[in-house]
């Protein structure tokens, strides 16, 4: 406490000076101020310091200490030139800022991809990286692809149709699935899609210069007669697909559509990208196996993710093809960040191949259902025409639908307003949407606040009937 004051005294002091001196002139050494104040010469020094951050006061190496020059008339910076230099601004990067932005405080979040932080495995991932950390090796530079270890419990993770060989370690799942559209694309090329589909892939191939034709999909997943048909009619070989409780939808491929879809992908000698993001979030019974497992002429691109099930500081994913497809994506990475932090791959494969991970996978299964059932529960009684006609048996989010004429976009205005945060259907379509639709996440809040959150909902819904 002492330091404390007698470094008050000394900034008081030296405030009072400057205030009654011209710019440039000398003040008080720090001898002087140390005496004059009894204290230390650390003391008096610190003090300085923080008037010179501040631009009171210039210390000079070896000249002493001066009261600083007054700042002159300071320009309004002209920027203008950007506007013409970077020309027009790549559609949808306000929608993913959106998506991705933080609650405000007090609100309720039914929005977001990613696990409550009750629910993510901080202690384990940090017991984790903390042991990685103090491992030398752990630092060095180790294959561009990533270790062999970690590619190959991906590999099997996949179902065995591809092998370590086959797999590079990305940061994140959004990465990897940038690098694999630049990768097996060229600007001006056609991507197929499910209608809706994940946000973020249709992000990333509009800034590759793709063109993005939407494939209609239902509660069973993406329609393999419109899927044929759309191969037929753009010549696309390339086609995005969340097979396992899609995002936004929760839609899972039905068992007799996925040979379908197969033969479909076959026949136009095209690319599936299976973006297996909620292979770990499995509610109801058993995920089926990856598209990627009974694959044997190489069709499928396989992405996993671990963010979604684990947290969103864990961005370590796979992505794996075979043949000279799997050769342009290890090129594409390697263009893209050479590698993924080592400390980061190793404390992973520790994580996933210790018994923790087992143990938080069960936790997480228990504490989503209770979650889902929640939200469910609270829109049976309060917004029954919300409660989704097939409930998904996975994945983190309900999708939605609203009445018809209901403006989704004000809808989730009015809804934040109210103090709950829901995201509009609207971006996960790339054409017209047949319907107004949210996204509902149940993963982000705790069962005894869905209540509450589906209350705030109806009456910022209400608001919005009675306006109209």
């Amino acid at each position: 406490m002492e330091n404390g004051n007698a470094a008050e005294r000394v900034i008081q002091d030296l405030r009072g000076l400057v205030a009654g001196a011209a710019p440039g002139e000398r003040l008080p050494s720090v001898r002087e101020l140390t005496a004059r104040h009894r204290a230390s010469p650390v003391t008096v020094t610190d003090a300085i310091r923080r008037l010179a951050a501040e631009g009171l006061i210039e210390a000079r190496a070896g000249r002493g200490t001066f009261v600083a020059a007054a700042p002159g008339p300071r320009r309004t910076p002209d920027l203008s030139w950007q506007t013409v230099a970077l020309g027009p601004r790549p559609p949808g990067e306000e929608d993913m800022q959106a998506l991705l932005a933080l609650p405000p405080t007090g609100a309720i979040p039914l929005s977001g991809g990613y696990l409550d932080p009750d629910l993510q495995p901080a202690a384990a991932l940090g017991a984790a990286l903390a042991r990685a950390a103090r491992q030398p090796a752990s630092w060095q530079r180790g294959p561009t692809e990533g270790r062999e270890d970690l590619r190959a419990w991906f590999a099997r993770e996949s179902g065995g149709g591809l092998n370590a060989g086959d797999m590079v370690i990305c940061p994140g799942g959004q990465a990897a699935l940038s690098s694999a559209l630049r990768a097996l694309a060229v600007a001006g090329d056609t991507l197929l899609v499910e209608s809706p589909t994940y946000l973020g892939a249709l992000a990333a191939a509009r800034a590759a210069g793709l063109r993005v034709v939407p494939v209609p999909a239902d509660a069973d997943g993406v329609r393999p007669d419109q899927l044929a048909a759309a191969f037929a009619r753009t010549g696309a070989r390339l086609f995005y697909c969340q097979p396992l409780y899609a995002n936004p939808s929760g839609a899972t491929l039905s068992p007799d559509r996925r040979a379908e879809v197969r033969a479909a992908v076959r026949a136009a000698g095209a690319f599936l990208i299976e973006d297996d993001y909620a292979r770990d979030l499995a509610l109801d019974g058993e995920a089926p196996p990856p598209l990627a497992a009974d694959d044997p002429d190489g069709h499928v691109v396989h992405l996993r993710s671990l963010t979604k099930s684990a947290a969103p500081g864990l961005r370590v994913a796979a992505i794996g093809a075979r043949g000279p497809a799997g050769a342009r994506l290890r090129a594409a990475r390697l263009l893209d960040d050479f590698f993924v932090a080592g400390p980061l791959q190793q404390a992973t494969l520790e994580f996933v191949t210790s018994p923790a991970w087992a143990r938080h996978r069960r936790a997480v299964r228990t504490a989503l259902r209770a979650r889902r059932a929640a939200l469910l529960a609270a829109l049976r009684r309060h917004l029954p025409p919300l409660v989704p006609q097939a409930v998904p048996r996975g994945g983190l989010h309900l999708w939605a639908r609203l009445p018809d004429g209901t403006d989704e976009v004000a809808l989730a205005a009015a809804a934040a307003n109210e103090g709950v945060v829901v995201f509009p259907g609207r971006p996960w379509y790339p054409a017209e949407p047949p319907a107004a639709h949210l996204r509902l996440t149940y993963a982000a809040a705790p069962p005894e606040l869905m209540d509450e959150a589906v209350r705030r909902l109806a009456r910022a819904l209400g608001g919005r009937t009675a306006s109209s």
